[in-house]
């Protein structure tokens, strides 16, 4: 199985609405939910492209609720999809801009939806690929209270790696350091795998708990083997009896 970033028809979602919403799986368990995984798209895809990873996971978190938000704006790179923030690849700050202007949209949502079921934020988990997991690294690592896990797919931390430049953060004091998994394929041709490495030297320099995951072979996309290391790293801070 591997879940790429490529686009999908938008049945059913407003281009106009700016209110954050998309696909969910409701706790297998059957009963009320006691964590919340919201998986982020990448650029050009919806949350169609994602929600697929809690039907591979339901066994390990039985009594999460997966919810996989369409990204607030239509995609300007491709004819359907949405994006979290606008590609130009002129700008090698772009990347810590986007992120930065769409991230209290995405912060009330999460805010949202723990009040709607009635959970801390320590029973939050941020699950993102490529563009999307620029945006769950964001989120994790500036929240005022630290959700229980990231898991990062194919993506990096923006405010390390710059684009293709790499900073120093080993002197920056960030509101929330939460246990983080960097998953990434080796000849990954969309943003190089030199990505992981950058963000996970500068996460950890920044005190962040970084674990990573190379998936030798594998191009932009997430496959059997990164399932299986995200499944494990969320079940070990979502499992039963942490609430």
């Amino acid at each position: 199985m591997t879940f790429p970033s490529g686009s999908f028809p938008l049945d059913g979602v407003s281009l106009d609405d700016p209110v954050l919403d998309g696909p969910r799986l409701r706790p297998r368990s059957g009963g009320a939910p006691d964590a919340l995984v919201v998986l982020l798209h990448g650029y050009g895809a919806d949350g169609r492209d994602l929600i697929d990873i809690g039907n591979a996971w339901a066994d390990l978190l039985p009594g999460a609720l997966f919810v996989s938000p369409h990204a607030p704006d239509p995609c300007e790179g491709a004819p359907v999809g949405r994006q979290w923030f606008p590609l130009t690849f002129r700008d090698p700050h772009e990347l810590t801009r986007g992120a930065e202007g769409a991230a209290p949209l995405l912060r009330d949502f999460l805010a949202e939806e723990l009040a709607k079921y009635d959970l801390p934020p320590e029973r939050l988990a941020l699950v993102g690929f490529s563009q999307g997991a620029m945006m769950a690294l964001k989120l994790a690592t500036t929240a005022q209270v630290a959700p229980a896990a990231v898991v990062a797919y194919s993506g990096m931390w923006v405010d390390v790696t710059q684009g293709q430049g790499e900073t120093s953060r080993g002197d920056v004091e960030l509101p929330s350091r939460p246990p983080i998994l960097l998953v990434h394929g080796s000849e990954d041709e969309v943003i190089p795998a030199s990505a992981l490495f950058a963000s996970a030297r500068g996460l950890a320099a920044a005190g962040v708990p970084v674990e990573w995951h190379l998936s030798q072979g594998l191009g932009h996309g997430i496959d059997d083997e990164g399932l299986f290391h995200g499944g494990q790293f969320l079940a070990e801070f979502l499992g039963k009896g942490r609430r």
